[in-house]
């Protein structure tokens, strides 16, 4: 399972999805999480209050994800947020440890798909 991590440290989970101007992408399989890349991305976030939508970033950024069912970030906002759901990306927020993060969205999407299943 492919997870995109919104990480400025590269350790903690410490980055907002439309301040990130990078995700690491971790290959988490058998509780074995590995760094596969890492990938620039222009940010969503445009810092005014007011901003619409921004749909060339957001599908810029979608697409730099392809391939990820989870994406773990410190913060994101409500209308990102429900776009990644509609494409199948699950996001996680949290500020834990990439390690600890990694565990967590694993869980929960595998959880996800289970409940769909039933």
């Amino acid at each position: 399972m492919l997870i995109a991590v919104a990480s400025k440290s590269g350790t903690v989970v410490d980055q907002h999805f439309g301040h990130a101007e990078r995700f690491l992408i971790y290959d988490y399989g058998g509780g074995n999480p590995a760094p596969v890349k890492e990938v620039q991305v222009d940010k969503y976030c445009s810092h005014d209050p007011n901003h619409p939508f921004r749909h060339p970033q957001f599908n810029t950024i979608v697409s730099a994800l392809q391939g990820c069912e989870a994406v773990v970030t410190a913060m994101i906002g409500e209308l990102p947020k429900q776009e990644l759901q509609k494409l199948g990306l699950t996001p996680i927020v949290t500020s834990e440890p990439i390690s600890v993060a990694l565990k967590g969205a694993h869980d929960a999407v595998s959880g996800s798909l289970l409940k769909t299943d039933e």
